[in-house]
C-alpha cells in the first residue's frame, strides 16, 4: 500500500513501511521533527499531539498511538507547522509567550497543537479541550488565560487552508489493507478471520508501544465511511455506525440524554475521543468500559456482520465472561441501534462515574440507570453496572426488586440490599469489593433523589 499524506503543507508518499509504525517514530526518526515529544507513549499526556484533518474537520490526535496507514488521505500539523511559511507565529504561540504559558517545555508542543487545533474549530471550552495535556510544572493557569487571549484572533491563512477541500487524492489504497466500506471490509475479513481489526488504535496501539507485539496481519477500518454515520430510523430509534467516534457520539446524545453526555466529556481526553469508536469500545470486551453499561441501560441492540451475514442481539449478550464476547471468527461490530422511547416518558437516564480523578481516567465504579415510572410506580427498569463483573453487567435482581413498587425510600431500602446477589466485585487498585458495592447502592440512592428533582445536576459546573 501507498501511504498518502499532507504533513505541514507538503505532500508526502509511502511505500513499503510497516503498517504498525507509528506517526511519532516517523517523524522523530525518519522526518527530524522533533518537536513532537514522545511522553508516556501511551495517549494519556499529550505531549506528542498532532492536528489531523480529514473530511469531517481537524482533531488534536495522539502521534504516539497513530499507525501511518490511518494517515492515507488526510493532512497533519506537527509544532513545526504551527507558524506561518514566513515565520510568522501562529496567534497560540503569541499569547503562550505573552502570558508565560511555556513552563519547562516539554509538554508544551502538545499544548501548542491542541490549542491550535481548539482555535481553528473554534472551541471555547479550554479546560476540556486541554484535559489530555498534562503540565509537569503546572502551569495550568498561564496555558488557560493563553487559550482564552488567542481565541479572539482570527485563523491564520495557512491553518485555514486544512479543510476537507485542500486532503490528497487517495490513488493506490489496498482494499485488503484499508477497505473503502463496510462491504469491502467483510470481504476481507471473512478471508482472513485471524486478522486484527484496527479502528481508532486507542487500545491496540498500546499493544505495540507498551506490549511491543507483533500484530501480523492488520485490517484498518478507518476508510469505511459508511459506518461512521448515525441515522435516525423511520420508528424514531438511532442507528450509530461502529466507527463513530466519542466526540461526535456525545455531540449526538447530549441532547437526548444529557447525562450520557456528561460521561463522555470525562471519557478519556479530546485527544483519545476524537479517534476512539464506539464499536471499537464494545468490541474490545472491557469490563470497565464506559459506554456499554450507559447503552445497556437504553435497551440498545448490536448488529453484527460475518460476510453478507448479519444478526442482531442485546448488547448486554454480547458480553459473555472476561476476556470472551458472542463474536464468530471473521464477524465484526457493525452498528449500534438505540431504540425510541416515548417522549411523553421524557429522558430518565443517569450515568454516574466514579473516579479518582475528574478527567481523563479509569472507572472504579460507573452505573447507568434507567426507569420508567407511571403514576408513581416504576414499571420498567434497565440498569448496568462497569467495574462490578467482569463484564459490563444488569443488575438483574435490583431490578426486580424494583419494578411494581412505588419510587418511594421503603423501594431503595430493599433495593440496596439486593446488590450482593448481583455482584461479587473484585478488590484492586482503583477499589476495594466493598467499596464498589456501596457506591453501587449510593449511586442508586443518588438516583432516586435525582427523580426527585425538578431540574437534574448533570455536572460539576465550577470547583473553588
Amino acid at each position: 500500500m501507498t501511504i498518502t499524506f499532507r504533513l505541514n503543507g507538503e505532500e508526502v508518499s509511502l511505500k513499503d513501511v510497516s503498517p504498525t509504525a507509528t506517526l511519532l517514530d516517523w517523524l522523530r526518526e525518519d522526518r527530524g521533527l522533533t518537536g513532537t515529544k514522545e511522553g508516556c507513549n501511551e495517549g494519556d499526556c499529550g505531549a506528542c499531539t498532532v492536528m489531523v484533518t480529514d473530511a469531517k474537520g481537524a482533531k488534536p490526535l495522539n502521534a504516539c498511538i497513530l499507525f501511518l496507514p490511518q494517515l492515507h488521505g488526510k493532512s497533519i500539523r506537527t509544532v513545526e507547522g504551527a507558524a506561518g511559511p514566513d515565520g510568522q507565529l501562529h496567534p497560540v504561540q503569541e499569547a503562550m509567550i505573552t502570558h508565560h504559558g511555556s513552563q519547562c517545555g516539554f509538554c508544551t508542543p502538545g499544548f501548542i497543537m491542541s490549542m491550535v487545533t481548539a482555535h481553528k474549530n473554534g472551541a471555547s471550552d479550554h479546560d476540556d479541550q486541554l484535559a489530555g495535556n498534562l503540565c509537569r510544572c503546572t502551569g495550568y493557569a498561564p496555558i488557560i488565560r493563553a487559550a482564552e487571549a488567542a481565541s479572539a484572533a482570527p485563523v491564520p491563512d495557512w491553518i485555514r487552508s486544512e479543510d476537507a477541500a485542500n486532503l490528497p487524492a487517495t490513488d493506490g489504497d489496498a482494499a485488503s489493507l484499508r477497505p473503502g466500506s463496510a462491504d469491502a471490509l467483510a470481504a476481507a475479513y471473512a478471508a482472513r478471520p485471524e486478522a486484527t481489526l484496527i479502528a481508532g488504535a486507542t487500545d491496540v496501539g498500546l499493544w505495540v508501544t507498551k506490549q511491543l507485539r507483533d500484530l501480523g496481519d492488520v485490517i484498518f477500518l478507518d476508510g469505511c465511511d459508511d459506518l461512521k454515520d448515525i441515522t435516525e430510523q423511520p420508528d424514531g430509534s438511532l442507528r450509530i455506525g461502529a466507527m463513530v467516534d466519542m466526540n461526535r457520539l456525545r455531540s449526538t446524545l447530549a441532547a437526548r440524554h444529557p447525562s450520557y453526555g456528561e460521561m463522555l466529556r470525562r471519557f478519556a481526553s479530546q485527544q483519545v475521543r476524537a479517534a476512539a469508536t464506539i464499536g471499537g469500545n464494545i468490541a474490545n470486551g472491557s469490563p470497565i468500559g464506559d459506554n456499554p453499561p450507559a447503552l445497556i441501560a437504553l435497551g440498545a441492540t448490536l448488529e453484527l456482520r460475518k460476510g453478507d451475514s448479519r444478526r442482531s442481539l442485546p448488547l448486554e449478550e454480547f458480553f459473555i465472561d472476561y476476556g470472551k464476547q458472542d463474536r464468530q471468527p471473521g464477524e465484526f461490530v457493525e452498528a449500534i441501534t438505540l431504540p425510541a422511547r416515548p417522549a411523553e416518558q421524557g429522558d430518565a437516564l443517569r450515568v454516574y462515574k466514579l473516579s479518582k480523578r475528574f478527567d481523563q481516567d479509569i472507572s472504579a465504579v460507573l452505573g447507568a440507570f434507567n426507569l420508567t415510572v407511571e403514576n408513581s410506580q416504576i414499571t420498567a427498569a434497565r440498569i448496568a453496572f462497569g467495574g462490578m463483573a467482569g463484564v459490563p453487567k444488569r443488575a438483574s435482581h435490583v431490578e426486580a426488586a424494583l419494578i411494581g413498587q412505588p419510587l418511594s425510600s421503603a423501594t431503595l431500602a430493599t433495593a440496596r440490599g439486593e446488590f450482593a446477589r448481583d455482584f461479587t466485585p473484585m478488590s484492586d487498585m482503583r477499589a476495594s469489593a466493598d467499596y464498589r458495592l456501596e457506591a453501587a447502592a449510593n449511586m442508586l440512592a443518588r438516583y432516586f433523589d435525582d427523580l426527585g428533582q425538578t431540574q437534574t445536576p448533570t455536572h460539576v459546573l465550577e470547583v473553588k
